[in-house]
């Protein structure tokens, strides 16, 4: 394949697996030539050959975890500024592609094609990139307790189910977490529910869209509180409002998590991994990104 030319790389059973022809067809269309993968770590070979043959355009067709793949072949080529990313949304939840406002598999391949760039900020887990978030405790263990055949009869559904049944015997986090704020630093330490840290997600305000050109982390670290409470403030969509009490929250540029000797499951982008200590950062206007039309950068 030739430098400059584009590349889709395709998940053939993400999500329900019934796209790859339908995709394959719609990014030939648009001159991308398409690569399936054939198992587990196969996007990262196949992102990191990309950045290798130096492709300017890089489609990734499947979930937020292929995605994820893609970008660490890419970032262990030493591509990532070099190339411009796309997505086709297949998988099951497909944050990223919500959070740009990709609806569907025909309007990702226009906005594959013609959309426009925005240059944004990667955030990185010791030195492994991340394009959303990256969580520890109850959701990190809701997102890898979620069976695949729950996944797929209730989608996104299922890691709020598997949430609520993993909150009967989740027994909280013991971290420190240390960060460089926006304001001067933060230092926080006891017996958390949850740590939340996006790079395109916001936790608080309702969550959504953050601001993902600002040089900024959004970080909420939820208390430890009973089961009962947890359960209904998430039900009630209060957990991470600004004013619920036992919730932490902060923008910062780099963060540091310990587990006080004790292995932590974190989920980045769906990747889920244990670190007795972890430190997290983020590099600003990294990635160029295809997005369509009305994609808000800032969005307040």
């Amino acid at each position: 394949m030739q430098i400059g030319s584009r590349r889709c790389i395709l998940n053939p059973v993400s999500g329900e697996g019934d796209h790859a022809e339908y995709v394959e067809r719609l990014l030939r269309a648009r001159g991308f030539a398409v690569e399936e993968t054939s198992g587990p770590g196969d996007a990262v070979e196949l992102g990191r050959a990309a950045g290798e043959d130096g492709v300017s355009e890089v489609a990734v067709c499947g979930g937020d975890g292929t995605i994820n793949e893609v970008v660490r072949g890419l970032h262990d080529a030493g591509h990532l500024g070099e190339v411009t990313l796309s997505v086709v949304p297949v998988g099951t939840a497909n944050l990223l592609a919500g959070i740009l406002g990709v609806e569907d598999r025909q309007h990702a391949a226009e906005v594959a094609d013609t959309g426009a760039v925005r240059t944004v900020d990667v955030g990185f887990a010791d030195g492994e990139p991340f394009l959303v978030s990256c969580i520890a405790g109850l959701p990190a263990d809701a997102s890898l307790a979620a069976s695949g055949d729950l996944k797929e009869r209730f989608g996104v559904l299922a890691f709020v189910l598997t949430g609520a049944q993993e909150a009967i015997e989740f027994d909280g986090l013991e971290i420190s977490v240390e960060a460089a704020g926006a304001d001067g630093p933060v230092t926080w330490s006891g017996e958390a529910t949850c740590l939340l840290v996006g790079n395109a997600r916001k936790f608080v305000e309702r969550g959504g869209q953050a601001n993902m050109a600002d040089g900024m982390l959004d970080v909420a670290i939820v208390e430890q509180m009973p089961t009962g409470n947890l359960v209904a403030e998430a039900v009630g969509h209060r957990l991470l409002a600004t004013d619920t009490e036992g919730v932490t929250h902060v923008r910062a540029r780099d963060i540091t998590v310990d587990g006080h000797g004790g292995p932590v499951s974190f989920s980045r982008d769906g990747e889920v991994a244990e670190h007795e200590s972890l430190s997290l950062s983020v590099e600003e206007r990294t990635l160029d990104l295809r997005v369509p039309e009305g994609y808000e950068p800032d969005p307040g």
